[in-house]
């Protein structure tokens, strides 16, 4: 970060240099035109020239040190910009499109370093050269400066209303470009989903709608960007028109002469660049007022603090849940009065309709929400005073869909751990999986790469690197949620080995339709619209809760 700032300095005061170079020479011209009438001085033309290219060679090191210390910027930003998205907590992902926070990483951190690094050095250099050109052209000729200096304002009563418009454009500009990321990246990733319902028309009608809402702001945009720069232009030309009638004025009176007019013209010449660069400098600034506050916004987020709280080991505590409530928000309540117990080693099964709650409840045990009542306690010992990463490390959880990322099996299974892991290591875990074979007979092993979410393998065999990865994590509490639940009867028979392996000696919570992975539990707990209705043994169950036995009777029917 020093090094970042020491850029800027330089890039700055490079700057600086340059501009203050560039005020010298219009001053150096004044008494050289006025002795052209005793002959040409060579020797002063030629410094005059090397003056210009001076300051020409140090405003290409200042463009280019900052060009150096902008990069630096942005990657300093999206680094940290990162950092604080991958610590969000799970709920603020259920209420922000993923497209939107690619928009933030990617194109609100090169706005603001638009303006950090370009923006905001060319307009220091410009009012410098401005303020500079001004005081030296009150040295050479005050009547006609105290002219201009009148006519500035009346230039920057015609900007402000302009500013104003163009920062309202730049906000929503940025916010629709997001909302139309976000929906294009919703498409894209399920584009199989797309082309198997028909719906290519549907997500194009989705998509046109946002990009009519682009164009309309794009073309406030282009009038914004089409008026800026020709009104401050038309501005500044009647302004100079004006004072350099009244120059010429004056030298006809006898009050200026030529050489301080053809000084106080080059003046002018910095002005007529230095102030479109400044209004460009507040269009820019309108712009970036959107990416800022969005940027803001997300770093003012609250996030996970993964290392606070102690750390403890699982191993043989119970895991209680104690009059648990829960809903996203001021809505609808998902869990009501949830209490169950998991004594160590022990399988603890959730059975009931779709909807009831059951998968919430693991998303509360893996600490992705809090309870709205209740506590989850380990051994007595609220789960809260424990570290996430403490915690989530001691946790597997394979689900029915197990999310597999695009790169190498090897890749795969070591995500989230740290240390080194052998092949051997890695076979080990995929023997224990039932995943081996398939491994051994990939072009390239450990290296073959799976695709974006494990699209170039079946779901099978997805399941069973999730259960190695598990395997290679050696939890103490497994959570399966319906694990099998999308398999054909092969590969649910090959995963349901492996999961039966991998249960052995932990906690176990297992989410199950399939009345297959529920009899054998220690414990069944049956719920239904976020709420505990029974709880026993299988054949407990089926005597005592009428619901549960018409559901394993469906289960049976399915089965035969």
């Amino acid at each position: 970060m020093l090094q970042s700032h020491v850029f800027f300095i330089i890039g700055i005061l490079a700057g600086i240099v340059g501009t203050l170079i560039q005020l010298q020479v219009p001053k150096m011209v004044q008494p050289l035109v006025n002795s052209f009438g005793h002959g040409v001085n060579g020797g002063k033309v030629a410094l005059v020239i090397a003056l210009y290219i001076g300051s020409a060679a140090v405003s290409a090191i200042a463009a280019i040190v900052l060009g150096i210390f902008g990069e630096s910027v942005v990657k300093n930003l999206r680094t940290r910009v990162w950092d604080k998205m991958i610590h969000l907590p799970v709920k603020y992902f259920d209420e922000v499109k993923t497209g939107e926070m690619s928009s933030r990483l990617a194109n609100d951190t090169t706005q603001v370093k638009n303006l950090i690094a370009n923006s905001i050095p060319q307009a220091f250099t410009s009012i410098l050269l401005l303020v500079g050109s001004i005081v030296f052209m009150l040295q050479m000729q005050w009547r006609l400066t105290l002219a201009m200096i009148i006519a500035v304002p009346v230039v920057m009563l015609i900007m402000f209303p302009i500013m104003t418009f163009g920062q309202k454009i730049g906000r929503t500009r940025q916010d629709s470009l997001a909302n139309f990321q976000g929906i294009a990246s919703e498409s894209l990733s399920e584009i199989r989903l797309v082309k198997s319902s028909n719906a290519e028309k549907q997500a194009s009608k989705k998509a046109e709608n946002d990009v009519n809402a682009l164009y309309k702001i794009g073309v406030k945009e282009a009038i914004f960007d089409g008026l800026m720069s020709p009104v401050m232009m038309l501005s500044m030309m009647l302004m100079i028109f004006g004072l350099l009638a009244y120059g010429i004025y004056l030298i006809s009176t006898g009050v200026m002469s030529l050489g301080t007019l053809l000084g106080m013209m080059m003046y002018l010449m910095n002005l007529i660049g230095a102030v479109p660069t400044v209004a460009t400098f507040f269009t820019e600034l309108a712009k970036a007022s959107g990416s800022t506050g969005r940027l803001t916004e997300l770093l003012d987020e609250e996030q996970e603090v993964l290392h606070q709280g102690e750390s403890l080991d699982l191993e043989g505590k119970t895991l209680s849940a104690r009059h648990v409530d829960f809903a996203y928000d001021d809505s609808e309540q998902i869990l009501h009065d949830i209490s169950f117990e998991a004594q160590p080693n022990s399988i603890i099964a959730f059975a009931g309709p779709s909807g009831g709650g059951k998968s919430t409840i693991f998303s509360l045990l893996e600490r992705f929400y809090q309870p709205t009542a209740g506590k989850i306690t380990i051994d007595d010992q609220p789960i809260d005073n424990i570290s996430l990463e403490n915690w989530r490390s001691q946790i597997g959880f394979v689900s029915q869909d197990s999310a597999i990322m695009a790169g190498t099996i090897r890749e795969n299974l070591t995500y989230g751990l740290e240390g080194d892991y052998t092949d051997d290591d890695l076979w080990q875990v995929l023997d224990l999986a039932f995943a081996r074979s398939f491994v051994e007979n990939m072009p390239d092993q450990l290296n073959t790469e799976v695709g974006e979410r494990g699209v170039k393998i079946s779901g099978g065999q997805r399941q069973r690197l999730a259960i190695a990865r598990a395997f290679l994590r050696n939890p103490k509490i497994l959570m399966l949620d319906e694990a099998t639940a999308s398999l054909d009867s092969e590969s649910e028979s090959m995963v349901q080995k492996a999961l039966d392996s991998l249960m052995k000696g932990r906690t176990t919570l297992v989410i199950a339709h399939r009345l297959s992975t529920i009899v054998d539990a220690d414990k069944i707990y049956f719920i239904e619209k976020g709420q505990i209705t029974g709880s026993g043994k299988h054949n407990e169950l089926v005597a005592t809760h009428p619901l549960y036995a018409k559901y394993v009777s469906e289960q049976l029917t399915v089965g035969q």
